[in-house]
């Protein structure tokens, strides 16, 4: 209430209403505070009252838990008789089981023990038995022993009986009966012996005489031919002076170039090649017509045109030892030996071609295999090989026989044929028919009327020697024998000789060819050194 207002309603004198104003505030804080002290009462009676609400339930609460457990803990109680029933039944029920098994293996003890009682009884009668038969033995050994005693008295006497009658010993009459016997025996012996080694050898004889025979007859070969030059045709007389050059500049360019000697003589519109090694005369014969049908003969030209033979009659060696392959009917060799025989085309030996003689040895060798039921593979196999050694004799140190079985065995070549290559001169003991089949074929090539001439190959071999000894020099590049051997042709690095040094290696070389060589009349050393400068225009 706005006292002010009242005041001013009632318009009393202001002291008046000052003092109305005090008693009316004291009155209102007397109410205030009275109001205050009986709200306290009033709550604390409120929470008291809740207090006893709580702890009534509270009360409640804990009496419903107390019951709660009981219940809980009897059911625990109950729960946990229940399993130690369940635990006991089981229990009791293994343990029924336990001894009925034990009373089964009792029984069965039992009945075990009532079988070796039986079995001990039996044992024991069986023992008394043999007690009493070992007992009967005992006297049958006596008895028998004596009467053996009494036999070996009466063969003793029967034994002194016949010594007296034939004045001789027992071992006396036992050597004499046993060497009549031996000599006898060792008569007898000796002559079946010699009758059957007689005509196993004659049968052997006949057979290996049929089947040589039909080997040759059946495999028909060229005879050999020696032959040191190719002769090339010309299409006119004009064509020699162009062979020949300026200042004979483009014949010593194919020279040089194929190390064949050109004969260029007044046969009309021909040009011969001189040259033991057939590979180098092929090179120069193909080159030259190639030169002829182009028409370009300069040195540039000539070098170009032999470079490109040399590959082709690589190629064509290939392919010559492919043909040599399948015409004798093997496979499989490598192809580095495949190259070899086809280089054998080139080679001769004592005049006869040794491919043609690889062929035919292992056509020979493959027919009499098959006559006497062995491996015809084997057999042509090793024979086409036996000389592969001479393709390569003339470059590396050794016998034809050594490096063949150093090359079969590099390009794994099996034992056999290995061991075929290397006996089939008698150098080592051959190890399968097919090796002695390979000699002998070896030797029935060799020996046909014609097949082989002594002269050109000891001339093939001097030239050879010729040209090895001019190479072993320092700085010689090639080197080539011509004129049938009466000059060797040197080409020599023109960085590594000079002017001077060339004189002197001519003089070096002709020395050792005097003390190293035997040769008819004398041989010249031409001692050839060319420098050339080039360079390309960009």
């Amino acid at each position: 209430m706005n006292y002010l207002a009242l005041s001013s309603l009632f318009l009393v004198p202001d002291g008046v209403f000052i003092s109305v104003t005090v008693v009316l505030g004291v009155l209102l804080v007397a109410l205030a505070v009275g109001g205050f002290f009986v709200g306290g009462i009033l709550k604390k009676r409120q929470i008291d009252k809740r207090l006893g609400e709580v702890e009534q339930r509270a009360a409640k609460m804990v009496e419903d838990a107390s019951l709660e457990c009981k219940a809980l803990k009897k059911e625990a109680l109950l729960e946990a008789k229940e399993q130690g029933l369940q635990l006991k039944n089981e229990i009791e029920k293994e343990n029924r089981e336990k001894r009925a098994e034990l009373q089964k293996l009792e029984q069965r003890l039992v009945q075990k023990e009532d079988i070796l009682d039986k079995k001990e009884e039996s044992l024991l009668k069986q023992t008394n038995t043999l007690e009493q038969q070992k007992k009967e033995l005992a006297k049958e050994d006596a008895e028998i022993k004596k009467m053996q005693d009494k036999i070996n008295h009466q063969h003793q006497l029967m034994i002194e009986e016949l010594e007296k009658v034939a004045q001789l010993t027992k071992d006396e009459a036992k050597k004499l009966l046993t060497n009549e016997i031996l000599d006898e025996t060792r008569h007898e012996v000796a002559l079946q012996v010699r009758n059957i080694e007689q005509t196993a050898k004659e049968e052997a004889d006949n057979e290996a005489k049929k089947i040589i025979a039909l080997a040759i007859q059946r495999c028909a070969a060229d005879q050999a031919s020696e032959i040191t030059v190719s002769v090339v045709p010309l299409p006119s007389d004009d064509m020699k002076a162009r062979l020949i050059g300026r200042e004979g500049r483009n014949i010593r360019a194919i020279e040089n170039a194929t190390g064949i000697e050109l004969i260029i003589d007044d046969t009309p519109e021909v040009v011969i090649l001189s040259g033991f090694d057939p590979v180098r005369r092929e090179v120069a014969r193909l080159a030259l017509e190639k030169l002829i049908s182009d028409g370009r003969i300069h040195p540039a030209r000539i070098e170009e045109t032999v470079e490109k033979v040399k590959k082709e009659i690589d190629a064509e060696i290939k392919q010559s030892g492919e043909s040599a392959m399948f015409e004798v009917g093997i496979f499989g060799l490598h192809p580095e030996l495949i190259k070899l025989i086809g280089r054998l085309k080139y080679r001769t030996s004592y005049g006869q071609n040794v491919y043609k003689h690889s062929i035919e040895v292992a056509q020979l060798a493959g027919l009499m295999a098959q006559e006497l039921g062995l491996d015809v593979n084997l057999a042509k196999r090793a024979g086409l090989l036996h000389d592969i050694g001479k393709a390569v004799d003339h470059e590396q140190e050794g016998t034809h026989i050594q490096l063949g079985a150093d090359l079969a065995k590099k390009y794994r070549e099996s034992n056999n044929v290995i061991n075929a290559i290397a006996a089939h001169h008698g150098d080592v003991e051959p190890k399968t028919v097919e090796a002695v089949l390979v000699a002998a074929a070896d030797a029935i090539s060799g020996a046909r009327p014609g097949a082989r001439r002594e002269t050109g190959t000891n001339y093939v071999k001097r030239l050879e020697k010729l040209e090895q000894l001019a190479s072993s020099f320092n700085g010689v590049d090639k080197s080539y024998a011509i004129q049938a051997g009466r000059e060797v042709r040197v080409i020599v690095k023109p960085e590594q000789i000079d002017d001077a040094q060339a004189t002197f290696l001519a003089k070096d070389i002709a020395k050792k060819i005097e003390s190293e060589l035997e040769y008819p009349g004398q041989i010249k050393v031409n001692v050839i050194r060319e420098f050339r400068a080039s360079e390309f225009a960009k």
